[in-house]
């Protein structure tokens, strides 16, 4: 009989904590569950791909350009892709930017405690003196607003952090697709064992950030700080982006006197996990930029089952983003197994009064999730 202490008979999702511990996932196992969580990731790690290579350009070659017109670009500029740009025959890079603002602005964890610091305050010091030794404009400015430049590397350092986060990512659910062509992947407890598996081969990678200006190189943030990979960037960036996100224009006002916006951030529930698919394609909602970019690379068997639905290709970024979700809950399972305090399948009975502590904290906020309905 399990001791009460560590019951959670009455929590509305206990459900979820029972089948954690039995090494099952928060995304029923289905086989069409597999093919769209596998299909859908392989499309978005192209995606990840591309938005890793602009972030880290923009890191690496944008940084303290007051009019970056061409960040877009990776350095690559002709009159074809400035049409191209225009006609918005492009991947929509401003989703990536999205999500760094976001992350940057609900901060959290070590690297922004490492940026408000005194060490990265003298680096980026040392690279302004050298950038604009011969502009009297600028150091003036930054003289009276000794905050606006530091501001902006700040942002620099979150494009670099979530670039390299993303090329980890692209890489992993590359291999996922890879996998699964094998047949090595076959249910969603083998997508979620996978995903894990290879975020604890990169949990301990460093994160680290160096530019090069007037043939000088800077380290903005070096090695020796020892930010980590899984710790100081994909924790804080799950919870922004999974959890917490930002209000969309259009879908709530803005108006205080409203009250729709939560005054804490903490509060927010503006996250991937807990949108409604159906608003997917109207403006101002972040999510259908990037909904759009991975349908230039569903593969032809996810394509078929879309097909096959009732409204077909009408509602292809709708489909799309619901079995975007879905994925996004197989990730956030190997997340939360990842930062259990034991293995969740333990029988010493402390352990698991500390899992349960742990799997109690997540189910709170899965309450206005659409977990159950992606079950459903």
């Amino acid at each position: 009989m399990v001791n009460e202490n560590i019951d959670y008979s009455d929590h509305p999702l206990a459900e979820y904590i029972y089948r954690l511990e039995n090494n099952d996932t928060l995304l029923n196992d289905s086989p069409l569950n597999v093919i769209e969580v596998v299909g859908i990731l392989k499309s978005y790690g192209i995606i990840l791909d591309s938005y890793s290579r602009n972030l880290n350009y923009i890191a690496h070659h944008e940084f303290l350009n007051f009019f970056p017109l061409f960040k877009y670009f990776n350095g690559e500029i002709s009159i074809k892709k400035i049409f191209r740009h225009l006609k918005h025959q492009r991947i929509n890079y401003e989703y990536a930017e999205y999500c760094v603002r976001t992350m940057m602005w609900h901060g959290g964890g070590n690297l922004e405690t490492y940026l408000d610091g005194e060490e990265f305050t003298k680096n980026i010091n040392n690279l302004i003196s050298t950038k604009f030794k011969y502009n009297l404009l600028i150091k003036i400015v930054h003289k009276i607003f000794p905050e606006f430049l530091m501001e902006q590397m700040r942002m620099m350092a979150y494009y670099r952090c979530l670039g390299q986060f993303w090329k980890e990512m692209s890489h992993i659910f590359s291999c996922l697709s890879d996998r699964y062509d094998k047949c090595e992947i076959q249910t969603i407890p083998d997508i979620v064992e996978h995903i894990l598996d290879s975020l604890k081969k990169k949990a301990h990678e460093s994160i680290f950030y160096e530019v090069e200006e007037r043939k000088q190189k800077f380290k903005i943030i070096p090695k020796l700080v020892r930010l980590e990979l899984f710790q100081d960037v994909v924790i804080p960036y799950a919870e922004s982006i999974f959890f917490r996100g930002t209000p969309f224009p259009g879908i709530v006002s803005y108006n205080a006197q409203e009250y729709q916006i939560p005054s804490d951030k903490s509060s927010f529930t503006y996250g991937i996990l807990y949108a409604d698919p159906l608003p997917t394609g109207g403006a101002g909602i972040p999510p259908t930029l990037l909904m759009k970019d991975i349908s230039y690379y569903i593969p032809e068997y996810l394509h078929s089952i879309y097909a096959q639905t009732i409204r077909q290709e009408d509602d292809l970024l709708v489909q799309i983003c619901k079995s975007f979700q879905k994925s996004m809950f197989c990730v956030t399972t190997a997340a939360i197994k990842g930062l259990a305090p034991y293995s969740l399948n333990t029988t010493n009975f402390e352990e698991k009064k500390q899992n349960r502590i742990h799997l109690k904290k997540w189910m709170n906020r899965f309450q206005y999730s659409q977990i159950s309905i992606i079950n459903d």
